[in-house]
């Protein structure tokens, strides 16, 4: 992995800080450990990279920002914390979208990270840098984090594998925040299995975390022993399908090939989900409560463009939010009804695949979010897997949502798809 980082780096940009000596140190001790016959689990040993939003004990956390550019913090994230008992060993810190407010991981300080499908352009965002670096082999797996639709839409860029878990069930301590009602902590990996050991080591309550759920029931995150005979998938086409042509038929295309491993596919309606898209907006007004002071005393440290969105945020009245709010309970309950109907909700993970750097559409970043944002505002369980390839050779992904702490049915349903297809078996072209 350290030879894969020093050859590809410079042109994917994946990485923000290498931590080569440390890795090397800490891949000696599991294999002492596990020579001794410790073994701490399906994570030791395993080269792993971190998005740099996570507090590391010594190491810069940048957070993507000019802000947080020297900062080395004294202790480590919950989830980074966990992934480091469970004998993971770590690579280094990966590039994002500037305080992870953006879905291009085009960062103004760091350079723009690349898509190693097609490296001029972008891998999603804003956990660009651990999408590309598992893309591309830079790394077994990495951390990642998603308010609207960074880790999903990353993993539907860079043709991997992005989950989003139930909003509480990994905690966020020790992450900078952006939503704090919505961000959420996230694996990005090759396959769903390896999702699935990710999330066993990464979910668990922390008492230090106000939003950490307590009692979810959740234990075990295995995902084998699944078949698509007779499973009821949801597809609601309103809203969710309305985007790109090259993306929506890659996606319809992977649902012939679901009917022919024999689930059923149910179409069904969710009215209120535009209203739903605009009030997850709404929600956003949190990330200027997040940044007030450090924007009041350090403006310069900010891009003119997160300026601007922050700007957005800020002139969100109290009583528009709180409307925001009473809706998304209205709402969540209405999408828990609707899963009644369905084992899970399949949809396009974005309506739109990655777009150059420097010529990216007006709508793009409506399209890259749309979809994903709908599950981040209810906090429902979602994960993105490759379905195929647009005519120009660009990776799409779909999403499988369930219910509340049923991550592990997502997990399993998006396993047997996968292990019944081979989308995601092809590797870009970068070696």
């Amino acid at each position: 992995m350290l030879d894969r980082i020093e050859r590809h780096n410079d042109t994917l940009n994946a990485f923000i800080t290498v931590t080569g000596d440390l890795a090397l140190e800490q891949a000696r001790k599991a294999d002492d450990e596990l020579s001794q016959g410790k073994d701490c689990g399906s994570l030791h040993g395993i080269p792993i990279a971190i998005k740099d939003l996570f507090a590391t004990k010594g190491i810069r956390t940048s957070c993507g920002s000019k802000l947080f550019e020297n900062w080395i913090p004294e202790y480590d994230a919950a989830a980074v914390t966990r992934m480091l008992d469970a004998g993971a060993v770590l690579l280094g810190k990966t590039g994002l979208h500037e305080l992870a407010y953006g879905n291009t991981s085009i960062n103004p300080f760091f350079g723009a990270v690349r898509n190693p499908w097609a490296t001029d352009h972008d891998p999603g965002g804003s956990s660009g840098g651990s999408a590309s670096a598992v893309s591309a082999g830079l790394a077994y797996a990495a951390l990642g984090t998603e308010t609207g639709c960074s880790i999903r839409q990353p993993a539907h860029c860079c043709g991997i594998v992005g989950h989003k878990p139930t909003f509480g069930l990994v905690s966020t301590a020790g992450v900078q925040p952006l939503v704090w009602t919505m961000d959420h902590v996230g694996p990005l990996t090759r396959s769903v299995e390896d999702a699935a050991l990710m999330l066993g080591v990464l979910a668990g309550h922390n008492p230090d975390d106000p939003y950490s759920a307590k009692n979810t029931g959740v234990d075990d995150f295995d995902c084998s022993g699944v078949r698509l005979d007779g499973m009821k998938i949801g597809v609601v086409r309103n809203f969710f399908f309305d985007g790109y042509a090259d993306v929506i038929d890659v996606v319809d295309t992977a649902l012939e090939t679901l009917r022919e491993l024999g689930a059923r596919l149910i179409d069904l309606e969710l009215p209120n989900v535009e209203q739903a898209s605009r009030e997850a907006r709404i929600t956003f007004a949190e990330a200027f409560a997040v940044h007030a002071d450090n924007l009041e005393q350090n403006p310069e440290a900010y891009s003119e463009e997160l300026r601007g969105r922050l700007a957005e945020s800020e002139s969100i009245r109290a009583s528009r939010y709180a409307q925001a709010q009473h809706f998304r309970r209205q709402f969540t309950k209405e999408c828990e009804e609707l899963m009644s109907k369905c084992d899970v909700l399949l949809a396009p993970t974005a309506t739109i695949a990655a777009a150059p750097i420097n010529d990216r559409p007006e709508d793009y970043r409506r399209n890259a979010w749309k979809n994903t944002g709908i599950s981040d505002f209810t906090g429902q369980p979602s994960a993105s897997i490759p379905c195929g390839f647009t005519a120009k050779g660009l990776p799409v992904g779909m999403m499988f949502t369930g219910r509340l702490f049923k991550d592990r049915q997502v997990l399993q349903i998006a396993h047997a798809v996968q292990q019944a297809t081979d989308w995601y078996r092809t590797p870009p072209d970068f070696s």
